[in-house]
């Protein structure tokens, strides 16, 4: 039996990103897109695939396509707020001025001068 990776995609007509295993759905991170801004709501996994780190791989993804479409981040979902504390390198995401919002840091590293 062949076991296929997790897949991460975006499906914006439900919005949301969608983790599926074995062509299956089995997990959600729903958002809103507000111009040049997503807000991550809420995220979801079927308890039957829990502790599989799919919300992991899951967020992950979500935050990296997000990057890659040149969003900013607002976190309103814990799961998601929780794991970009965890990995740093994703705070940069989060505008500075919103972060204390969502008690993350203001971060060190945001010296590259962009403005929004």
């Amino acid at each position: 039996m062949e076991h296929t990776e997790p897949r991460v995609v975006d499906n914006p007509e439900a919005g949301r990103f969608e983790i599926t295993v074995e062509e299956k759905v089995v997990g959600f991170a729903e958002y809103r897109r507000h111009g040049s801004q997503i807000s991550f709501t809420h995220t979801e996994i079927d308890p039957a695939y829990g502790g599989r780190g799919l919300g992991s791989t899951l967020v992950r993804g979500a935050l990296d396509a997000s990057r890659a479409a040149g969003l900013s981040v607002l976190p309103y979902c814990p799961f998601v707020r929780d794991y970009i504390a965890r990995h740093p390198g994703y705070l940069e995401l989060v505008p500075a001025d919103r972060r204390g919002r969502f008690s993350l840091p203001a971060g060190a590293d945001d010296s590259d001068g962009e403005s929004a």
